[in-house]
């Protein structure tokens, strides 16, 4: 093979090589989002994020977290609470069932907590207890009632307290998901009842964004 047939296959197989690559990054990237699909999922982006507001809780170890340390991984912040009758199982156990049917890859930048709208009765190690039930991975915050509802009220999730003085008393509160980027912002919301197979579908193109 002559120096000019051997400088020309070099450059071919260089040129398949760059081809290949980029053939394989193209591939293996997550498709780009469908913001028709998304919203069929129940999925709502703002239009532009917005900050959460800082404050002090409890975790379910009774560790002291702040809310602006939900960073590093995409967060779906569900305000509940443990002696919840209906929405509250039914939702930790769509988010369980969602996050089983999620690529390894994707459920580990997923970070699902709840916050507890009774913070009365939900302490540390009741809300411990009642998401060992859901499966590793969940985290449960509360906190003072009044850090709770600034909270929700700031990522636009209100709640009504429950009478406390009553046995049994439940507390009205919505089942809507509050999405929160790897920046610790809100980046919008997933409306309740959740679509577990749309939204399984749907956040992989969601939790690629790095920004």
């Amino acid at each position: 093979m002559s120096r000019i047939q051997t400088t020309v296959f070099i450059l071919v197989a260089l040129i398949a090589l760059v081809v290949g690559l980029t053939v394989y990054r193209v591939l293996d990237r997550e498709p780009p989002a469908d913001p028709t699909r998304m919203l069929d999922a129940g999925i709502i982006l703002l239009p532009q994020s917005r900050p959460v507001p800082v404050l002090s809780l409890t975790d379910q170890d009774g560790e002291a977290v702040q809310t602006d340390e939900l960073q590093g991984k995409w967060t779906l912040l569900f305000f509940g609470y443990t002696f919840c009758p209906d929405i509250c199982p039914a939702t930790l156990a769509e988010l369980r069932q969602l996050r089983s049917g999620l690529p390894e890859a994707v459920r580990e930048r997923l970070q699902p907590v709840l916050v507890s709208v009774d913070p009365h009765r939900d302490t540390p190690e009741q809300l411990g207890k009642y998401l060992k039930f859901f499966g590793e991975g969940f985290i449960g915050l509360t906190g003072s009632l009044d850090d709770i509802q600034a909270l929700a009220n700031g990522v636009g999730i209100p709640f009504i307290p429950g009478d406390t003085s009553r046995e049994n008393y439940t507390v009205d509160h919505s089942g809507n998901l509050v999405i929160i980027g790897p920046d610790g912002r809100q980046r919008g919301f997933i409306r309740a009842p959740l679509k577990v197979d749309k939204l399984r579908e749907q956040l992989p193109a969601l939790l690629s964004q790095t920004e």
